[in-house]
């Protein structure tokens, strides 16, 4: 989840490593650190512990000279946050400097045996071992550090995207990847960029080539690109076009990026049904699903697999698909789906949801899955990304990037993507009347408009989140397509404010957690309208006749749960099967005003970083 930039050119490496950083900052923000190699081939690393801004302070006054160079912000996995453990790490002589993104499973094996050859350690990094694994190689065998960056990286195991200089090479960098995201970017100039996704380095050019899983890549001043694979043949330099503009990655006023990305939904949701529904004859083509519908038609079943937010937008999926299409459904966690013997058959249908398409444990349960022989259909946001090439086809949400590490913009997208997705299976299957088709794909088409309506309530949310700051727990309830909502609701207050919270069917409070209320701990129940609408009411009952305070998701004008309720909040009400995109707004902007006033950083909180690339 760390993120690494590189640089080769004519230009002084700094200041693009500096602004690489900062743009990679969201996948982690433990530490900081770069190499840099000055004309005289002397090698300088400097790095801190902290934020980006902090390593920009502490090399003020270092010598920044350099032409080559790279880069790193980390999100820690082996050893605590600190100066030591910050990237890049030298090798023992000095001679190599590396950074690391990733896992190296066997790192103590290969650390024990470097230790008895006299190698010492000052980290507790799996990655110092991985440097002094590549000069091992090179001093004791007398090869070159390309040759030694290969034979490494045959003795490891787990996942990597690395970058290496050397000391009096002032015109190369080495770098590989294997299940861990890295791009390169090919400038007008003739120098090179590396980066752990293309937004990093869209300032300096367009022209990006994704590297594929054991892959080596050459960047050498004055010289074409050149990749190999870990046996050195020859690899494919395919060159694609970044689709992004700069302004997607500032703020453009708001104060952080998850209040900018908040109130871009209703344009996200104009990009993501753009040329997917006729707006006149309200039909549903999604080209992934039409060009694989057999599959789908054949489905003994679909199986998601997904991590955190998408895993929730993945159980509104299996709501719709169910409900519309009459095929089973199972949703479940990639990091438990690839580690316990699944049944998998050649006829299943496989779904992978990830905003980032780089998360490491969907990545693995796609392996998986093919490996069964199951078709694997992936839905993400990051155009190129790992999930995009790993399966056999897909659907962009079209969202636009997400800096902000608490997911808003993502999920909605995925939601909207899996209820047009449902449809179109369902339309095909003749599961869905015309007429109940055409009503969803009309309340898609105006769902924008909703939720323009649904962020009036951002003035309202703020200063009603202020009476709510200090509570230790909250509860968050829901029922049928709106439970999922709820579990989102709850994951979203606790990933940026750090206040405890759960969220569980509404009826399901009777079977242990009623013990838990009191007037100390605020519920939050969705109660808009749906066939759950009465059942919900007396579940609100129950709490309040414990003494719990009640904060309700409710229609406009709903006067029976406005009488009810201790608090409200008033959205507008669309089909059943949308109601989930409409509620989440105001609970992502409960959030956010909670997280605010408890001065938090809710774009980086503690112990997150955005995209999870390691397990």
């Amino acid at each position: 989840m760390c993120g690494i930039v590189g640089y080769v050119g004519r230009r002084q490496a700094y200041p693009i490593l500096i602004k690489g950083l900062h743009r990679l900052e969201y996948r982690g923000y433990d530490s900081a650190g770069l190499a840099l190699v000055d004309s005289g081939g002397v090698l300088n690393v400097f790095k801190s512990k902290g934020k980006v801004a902090e390593l920009e302070k502490f090399v003020e006054s270092k010598d920044l000279d350099g032409t080559i160079g790279i880069a790193h912000t980390r999100w820690a996995t082996h050893g605590e946050p600190n100066d030591v453990n910050a990237h890049p790490h030298y090798s023992d002589s000095g001679e190599i400097a590396l950074i690391h993104n990733g896992i190296i499973e066997n790192y103590r094996v290969l650390k024990d045996a470097l230790i008895e050859n006299g190698y010492k350690f000052k980290s507790d990094t799996d990655t110092e071992v991985l440097v002094n694994l590549i000069e091992y190689i090179k001093v004791s065998s007398g090869c070159t550090l390309l040759e030694a960056v290969q034979q490494a990286l045959k003795q490891v195991v787990g996942a990597y995207a690395i970058a290496v200089v050397e000391r009096g090479n002032q015109d190369r960098v080495i770098a590989a990847r294997r299940s861990s995201p890295m791009v390169i970017g090919i400038g007008n100039d003739g120098d090179y960029f590396l980066a752990s996704d293309g937004a990093s380095i869209i300032d300096y050019t367009d022209k990006i080539v994704y590297v594929k899983d054991g892959e080596v890549v050459i960047m050498e001043r004055d010289k074409p690109l050149k990749i190999v694979n870990l046996d050195n043949e020859k690899g494919k330099i395919d060159i694609k076009k970044l689709e992004l503009s700069i302004s997607q990655l500032e703020k453009g006023g708001y104060p952080h990026f998850m209040i900018k990305e908040i109130f871009e939904q209703p344009k996200t949701i104009v990009d993501c049904t753009r040329g997917r529904i006729n707006a006149e004859t309200r039909d549903i083509i999604l080209s992934g699903v039409m060009d694989n519908l057999d599959k789908f038609l054949a489905a003994r079943r679909i199986i998601f697999v997904a991590c955190g937010t998408s895993w929730h937008a993945s159980l509104i999926g299996e709501y719709l698909i169910e409900e519309f299409c009459r095929i089973p459904v199972e949703v479940e966690y990639a990091s438990e789906f690839r580690y316990r013997n699944p049944v998998i058959h050649s006829d299943d249908v496989v779904i992978a949801v990830s905003q980032s398409g780089e998360t490491a444990d969907t990545l693995a349960a796609i392996e998986l899955a093919k490996e069964h022989g199951a078709f694997v259909y992936g839905i993400c946001n990051v155009i190129g990304s790992s999930i995009a090439r790993a399966t056999a086809s897909g659907t962009y949400i079209h969202v636009g990037p997400e800096i902000g590490v608490a997911s808003t913009k993502a999920f909605t997208g995925q939601v909207t993507v899996l209820t047009m997705l449902a449809v179109a299976i369902a339309r095909a299957k003749g599961t869905i009347t015309v007429d109940k088709a055409h009503q969803i794909a009309g309340d898609l088409l105006g769902l924008p408009s909703v939720i323009e309506e649904t962020l009036k309530l951002n003035d309202f949310i703020a200063d009603f989140s202020k009476i709510f700051t200090y509570a230790h727990n909250f509860i968050y309830l829901g029922r049928g397509y709106n439970y999922p909502t709820a579990l989102e609701g709850a994951l979203k207050l606790k990933e940026i404010s750090y206040i405890h919270a759960e969220g569980y069917p509404a009826a399901e409070m009777k079977h242990g957690p009623i013990a838990l209320i009191d007037s100390e701990l605020p519920t939050i129940a969705i109660a808009t309208p749906d066939h759950t609408y009465e059942k919900t009411a007396s579940n609100i009952e129950e709490i309040k006749a414990r003494g719990g305070k009640v904060i309700t998701i409710i229609a406009k004008g709903d006067e029976q749960m406005q009488r009810i309720s201790d608090y409200y909040i008033e959205v507008p009400v669309v089909a059943e099967s949308l109601m989930p995109i409409v509620v989440s707004v105001p609970l992502q902007l409960l959030a956010y005003h909670i997280a605010v006033n408890k001065g938090r950083d809710v774009d980086m909180p503690r112990n997150l970083a955005k995209s999870v690339t390691v397990e």
